[in-house]
């Protein structure tokens, strides 16, 4: 399989793009609350016919699920209630079905062409409403359903149904004089209906029970991608009117409370689309676990976007109150289709089945790519043959603070070439993609493998250092023969770090620094990164820093270690007067704020990725024990409690397995934007923070034991993760910090 493309191909944003000019000039949701848009699912579907969307999932082999959820996301942005979802499970259902009549094959003729209009009730098939019994007798059905959606524009409804113990769907007429249509509120909106069907005739479309289970998933999915689709335009206008709004004399969407609950809104939103649209793409390319990726979709994407929409209004404040406000609409469209079908409730349960019922030993591995997949089985059969599970055993009786680094594992990783996989082949690299990257750290991951290399370090010497340096230092990188530590923080300048004190004068052929770092974690490294002032006098702050490689040998350098609350450790450094070289000097002089973002840049896309793929380890390794070997259970399965927290658990992992992946897919055409990379690094290092917490909380106090206690559940993985999520969520840049820089790059807020 090629690697599953995670933005649009050409034709299907062809496909959106002519969506959405049909939709914008004859379905505008500025008119969203009026009663002349109820109209649109029979004026607009003819329209939508012309352009063959009635088609789609007309041919099941070629999938289309993709592009369904394309158009689907488009109907939601226009706020449209155009009957899609049901035309393209009757496509998918007669597609598959062996003994379709001729009446059923005229029906699809008419829905294609737009003449006729069908919807889908699958509430008869899971006895969900009281009112749901279905009665099969002398070839009619009796049945009450609820919630339907364009009733009074419908031509046909398709009921999930058995009939003599055989399932399929009964297709009723609804123009039929048994039918009667009874309008209902949802949310307070028109557009929905009861309607009772007494002993009318029908078509059965027989099929197996599973079939039928599966397109009642795929139509989750649908309404998740028109859920989507409204959240993504209610979105896009809020911004704009935090960009506009005044208040207090400044745009609201200058402060940092709207900055932050805007950046919020963006990492989920984004969440939801990618693991959405890898959803769909797993059923087109046949991917036999399809199932539990539109299932995490759905745990993941019913429960956010309804933040979301709530979020939303809460920007709008007293402007949002209207019920003629689109904002409104759009309000409606997300929690309706989040909530029918057994909404973020059941889509949670039914992830939680595949995870202990379905034959799991671990999360699915993604696809990155033939040449991703080849690199991905050579470094395991390394690792196979020199970091044994001996070695690594040996390797873990060690304290933690002990196991951040093994000189030995370094030096023979160093032989392989692989540390320098993204460098350029000139540089003694790989020329590897940011797959090709992933994969790497997720097999290194996979055995807990101590660090190698210095990626942020590597990146400033490959950019900006001369080529004497990259001589120097880079080949000592690549071996595995030197580590360098970061020294930027200071006591008064941790996240603000434009405001750092220590400087760097120059002495004839030498730099003389003087200054304190703190919180210094590789102290025990060869080299120091170290950032220092240049000009005291430069404006603005972030000017006048330069970036020196300090060899930590030196003389005047004074240590002083300090264990972490996580078990590792970290050093308060001071520099009296250290001297050396002018050639340690990394990139023109006062440019250090460059060399240090753009290195950090280049890097900072991989960052969050590096830190789920931490997450998806340990999540793996929970699994297991829960499966396995639980602690004085009672039962032969961990509860429904721990196995719905197991699948809340997986679907965040899988939005942030997304992100990760998005920002490869971006770094294939050069650098990660930032905002991007802050994105994933958000998300991912309180994804850290969540699975620590419901980790104990399902393990108990036997979970707390730590490393050497006599019955601590694996050497006390776990509630160490726990305290070492802290140092994800502050460190490189602190969380708050990225979200204002998602909130201004990204979504163009003002400062």
């Amino acid at each position: 399989m090629d690697t599953i493309s995670l933005l649009d191909t050409h034709e299907r944003q062809l496909l959106r793009d002519s969506v959405r000019a049909l939709l914008q000039e004859h379905a505008s949701t500025t008119d969203a609350a009026s009663s002349a848009s109820q109209q649109a699912p029979e004026n607009i579907g003819r329209r939508l016919a012309d352009l063959g969307i009635f088609t789609l999932g007309s041919e099941p082999q070629d999938g289309y699920i993709r592009e369904i959820c394309a158009v689907m996301q488009e109907l939601g942005r226009a706020a449209c209630a155009v009957p899609l979802s049901g035309a393209s499970l009757f496509n998918l259902s007669l597609a598959s079905c062996s003994n379709a009549g001729s009446a059923l094959s005229e029906l699809s003729q008419a829905i294609q062409s737009g003449e006729a209009r069908i919807g889908c009730s699958f509430a008869a098939w899971e006895r969900q409403a009281q009112d749901a019994k279905v009665i099969i007798r002398n070839d009619t059905i009796t049945v009450a359903l609820d919630a339907i959606e364009s009733a009074s524009a419908l031509t046909h409804l398709m009921v999930a149904t058995h009939v003599n113990e055989a399932a399929g769907f009964a297709i009723v007429d609804l123009a039929d004089s048994h039918t009667a249509i009874v309008p209902d509120q949802l949310l307070g909106t028109t557009g929905y209906s009861h309607i009772r069907i007494t002993q009318a005739p029908f078509a059965f479309l027989n099929m197996a029970g599973s079939k039928v289970q599966d397109l009642h998933l795929l139509m989750k999915l649908f309404l998740l991608a028109r859920a989507y689709g409204a959240a993504e335009k209610d979105f896009s206008d809020v911004i704009e009117y935090a960009r506009v709004r005044h208040q207090f004399s400044r745009p609201i969407g200058s402060f940092q409370a709207i900055q932050h609950k805007l950046a919020n809104c963006f990492i989920d939103l984004e969440g939801t689309r990618l693991i959405q649209e890898y959803a769909a793409a797993q059923f087109d390319f046949q991917n036999p676990n399809w199932r539990y990726f539109v299932s995490a979709a759905l745990t993941f994407g019913n429960r956010r976007l309804k933040q979301i929409a709530l979020e939303i209004h809460h920007t709008y404040g007293a402007n949002g109150y209207a019920d003629d406000h689109e904002a409104a609409r759009h309000f409606r469209t997300i929690h309706i289709d989040t909530t029918v079908n057994g909404g973020w409730h059941k889509a949670r349960a039914d992830l939680a089945d595949c995870l202990f019922n379905d034959g799991f030993t671990q999360l699915p591995e993604y696809d990155l790519g033939e040449k991703a997949n080849t690199l991905r089985l050579a470094v395991r059969q390394w690792l196979e043959q020199n970091w044994s599970a001996d070695s690594r055993a040996a390797f873990k009786q060690q304290n933690f603070e002990q196991r951040e680094y093994d000189p030995l594992f370094a030096r023979a990783f160093g032989t392989t070439g692989w540390i320098g996989l993204s460098w350029p082949k000139h540089m003694g690299g790989l020329a590897g993609s940011a797959h090709e990257q992933l994969a790497l750290i997720e097999e290194l991951e996979r055995v807990d493998a101590p660090r190698v290399g210095a990626s942020i370090q590597s990146n400033a010497l490959i950019m900006f250092g001369t080529p004497a340096q990259q001589a120097k230092y880079l080949p000592e990188i690549l071996q595995g023969q030197a580590m360098h530590g970061m020294g930027y923080s200071e006591p008064q300048a941790g996240s603000d770090l434009a405001a750092l004190q220590t400087t760097a004068v120059r002495d004839g052929e030498d730099w003389i620094i003087n200054g304190q770092k703190i919180w210094t974690t590789t102290w025990w490294g060869k080299y120091m990164f170290l950032a220092a002032r240049t000009d005291t006098q430069a404006k603005p702050k972030h000017a006048g820093i330069s970036m020196f490689i300090v060899p930590m040998d030196t003389q005047g350098i004074t240590i002083h270690p300090a264990k972490t609350m996580y078990d590792g450790s970290f050093s308060n450094i001071f520099y009296d007067n250290v001297r050396i070289p002018a050639d340690s000097l990394i990139g023109p002089i006062n440019q250090g704020w460059r060399v240090l973002t753009e290195a950090l840049s280049y890097e900072r896309g991989l960052i969050g990725g590096g830190i789920v793929l931490k997450v998806a380890r340990a999540y793996n390794q929970l699994l297991d024990y829960l499966k396995r070997d639980a602690y004085n259970r009672t039962s032969s399965s961990p509860d429904a409690e721990i196995k719905n927290m197991m699948a809340e658990l997986a679907a965040d992992i899988e939005a942030g397995r997304q992100l990760m992946l998005h920002c490869a897919e971006l770094a294939q055409d050069g650098v990660t934007p930032p905002h991007y990379g802050a994105m994933s690094k958000v998300f991912s290092g309180e994804l850290m923070e969540r699975f620590g917490e419901a980790a104990l909380e399902m393990l108990g106090e036997r979970g707390l034991l730590s490393q050497h206690s006599e019955h601590a559940i694996l050497d006390g993985r776990f509630e160490q993760m726990l305290r070492h999520s802290l140092m994800w969520v502050i460190s490189i840049g602190t969380n708050e910090i990225q979200r204002s820089l998602i909130a201004q790059k990204g979504l163009g807020l003002p400062r």
